[in-house]
């Protein structure tokens, strides 16, 4: 069964498995909608006993979800129809990635092309995650423009990678290939790219076909970590950095010199270095 009532989401469903591809050109930045659709396919199928696992991938083979929309800093309140829905204390790319990580189905994200700032935290908050040899990276940027992760990325990270490897992902702000991403625990496996397919397919075929009640049972079982203390700490950290004038400095500056296009997204951490953030602090 396919279903076309997204315009940036393409969503297929067979034999208990969702496959979502997200399709977003150029570089399938975050946006609203983006977020709207997937939150809304998330909770159509939260309830539904015939979908067991959703698979997350991409139509363009260099970006899963390059980030969040820079261009949204002309439009401050974009996402406040999302947000009033969000938690005391989380913001609204919190609550995206906590919607995620509190989904009843087995989510797995199929990694073969980059990912960065949101989309990273997007990997980070999936049940599991596999990424592709040499073309499945992963990013948080965000120390380059000025601000620390804001999508929940300081808490995953410290979970799944530890302390001091969250702070190199953090603070590092560079492009992690597969092989040292699975290294770090940030994804399950790193494999070769033409393996990658027929691995999760096969992975999620096996999860669906499983006796009912054994996914819930599993996941009742092992629980996503609580971390809703570390959550209001990295927004209140975030939101107290995003007002300061050198980010938008630094987002204009990214986004006047090719963020969001292809070719500039390929190389955003340099990008983001020649505006010379350390000197602004």
């Amino acid at each position: 069964m396919t279903e076309n009532r997204y315009s940036k989401i393409h969503v297929s469903i067979s034999s208990g498995v969702a496959r979502v591809t997200i399709d977003n050109p150029p570089v399938n930045v975050l946006d609203v909608v983006v977020m709207r659709e997937i939150r809304g396919f998330l909770a159509s199928v939260r309830d539904l006993p015939s979908v067991t696992v959703i698979v997350f991938d991409s139509a363009n083979p260099d970006f899963f979800i390059a980030h969040v929309d820079m261009s949204l800093i002309d439009d401050p309140h974009a996402f406040d129809e999302l947000a009033k829905d969000a938690p005391v204390g989380l913001n609204v790319f919190q609550d995206f990635a906590e919607t995620l990580r509190r989904q009843p189905q087995l989510t797995i994200v199929k990694l073969a092309g980059i990912a960065r700032g949101g989309g990273a935290e997007f990997v980070a908050a999936a049940d599991m995650s596999f990424a592709a040899s040499g073309r499945g990276r992963l990013s948080q940027c965000e120390a380059l423009m000025g601000i620390i992760p804001g999508g929940g990325a300081t808490q995953l990270l410290a979970h799944r990678l530890g302390r001091a490897r969250a702070l190199e992902a953090i603070l590092g702000a560079d492009l992690f290939d597969a092989e040292t991403a699975e290294r770090y625990g940030w994804v399950n496996r790193a494999l070769p790219d033409d393996k990658l397919d027929a691995f999760v397919d096969r992975l999620a075929r096996n999860v669906a076909a499983l006796p009912t009640g054994v996914v819930a049972a599993a996941k009742h079982a092992v629980p996503p970590a609580d971390l809703s203390e570390g959550l209001a700490r990295e927004n209140k950290a975030w939101a107290d950095l995003f007002t300061l004038p050198v980010v938008e400095r630094l987002i204009r500056g990214g986004l006047a010199r090719g963020a969001q296009t292809r070719d500039g997204e390929l190389r955003i951490e340099e990008l983001l270095r020649e505006l010379g953030a350390p000197a602004s602090q």
